[in-house]
């Protein structure tokens, strides 16, 4: 029995010689070829698998166009090299051709991979590892000062031991956070966190942040994957003062509100103060004169409801109680008494 092999170039050549251990003429037995791979240290085919710190448990990574990956096929240096998911899902590797990546989780990946090139290798050993993450991109609605998509910093493995890879994921507080922080009406005991899934299988889950302020059993700070959206409903139920002094100095507040202060003080206008503050704060920030009035200061502010409110106080000490919010008008008159 004869077999005749034209082989012109070397992918020609390397098909060959698969074609040959194919048929059996013992050049590459079972033994040959285990003894072959010893020379290269491998791992095994597993791929790489995330590990998102802050979580308890592991959540699956999908890939996207952006991500770069490394791949290595152990003993076949022109497939090994690194590769950027195109926008359209794909990417290209020789004899290969182009192959969809995007959706498909690491393992997944390497799996289909594996598969595409066991019809041109003998038992090819594939590896599979994140190198760079695209950026992730959040949807953030309900009561936040700025509600919209958010683009958090592009993330990169930290640490590498074994076949994990240790990512530093964003978290819900730095996605409200960016989204410039909660309202005052905000209803941080169920906040919605609903994850992206390909197949579109994801139910929404409803997390407590509150936990996080009032107990000392404190939850993790869920992590959040590209894709996903979180929403921040109205709180429904009136908030206790000291609650609220409490949510404001909370890292997902507003780091500061803005309050306009106009009438007697020496800088009239818009100015920015820490949520927390009171009304004499805003004031003492603009400035007294020796005519301001502050027996008889105007706060007017725009309610929940839509009503504006537009109360009297007595400021006079620069002492009160009164939590500032966005949007204030502090208005102080004139002493005309003082100059009569």
């Amino acid at each position: 029995m004869k077999l005749i092999l034209t082989c012109s170039n070397r992918y020609q050549l390397l098909v060959c010689a698969n074609a040959i251990a194919f048929v059996g003429f013992g050049l590459l037995s079972t033994v040959a070829v285990a003894q072959m791979r010893s020379l290269y240290p491998a791992p095994s085919s597993h791929a790489t698998i995330p590990t998102i710190i802050g979580q308890s448990r592991l959540l699956t990574y999908v890939l996207g166009a952006g991500d770069f990956l490394d791949i290595r096929v152990y003993g076949y240096e022109e497939f090994t090299g690194t590769q950027v998911i195109l926008p359209d899902g794909t990417i290209t590797l020789p004899l290969v051709g182009s192959m969809i990546a995007g959706d498909k989780t690491v393992a997944e990946l390497t799996q289909v991979l594996t598969q595409r090139l066991n019809r041109i290798l003998v038992n090819p050993v594939v590896t599979v590892s994140l190198n760079k993450l695209r950026p992730v991109r959040i949807n953030v609605a309900g009561e936040v000062a700025r509600p919209g998509p958010v683009q958090l910093q592009s993330l990169s493995p930290v640490n590498a031991n074994g076949n994990i890879n240790q990512v530093l994921f964003p978290t819900v507080s730095e996605a409200i956070t960016l989204a410039g922080g909660i309202t005052q009406d905000a209803d941080i005991q169920q906040v919605v966190i609903k994850r992206y899934r390909p197949n579109g299988d994801a139910k929404p889950i409803t997390i407590n942040l509150w936990e996080a302020l009032r107990s000392e059993n404190t939850p993790g700070d869920p992590v959040l994957l590209d894709g996903d959206s979180v929403y921040i409903p109205r709180i429904v139920a009136a908030v206790a003062v000291a609650d609220r002094r409490l949510l404001a100095r909370a890292t997902y507040s507003p780091k500061t509100v803005r309050v306009r202060v106009s009438g007697e003080v020496r800088t009239s206008g818009e100015i920015e103060v820490r949520p927390s503050s009171n009304l004499s704060s805003a004031i003492a920030i603009a400035g007294t004169t020796d005519k301001s009035q502050l027996k008889r200061v105007v706060l007017v502010r725009l309610r929940t409801d839509g009503k504006v409110e537009r109360r009297e106080l007595n400021l006079q000490d620069l002492a009160d109680n009164e939590q500032v919010q966005e949007g204030d008008v502090l208005i102080v008159p004139k002493n005309t008494a003082r100059n009569i």
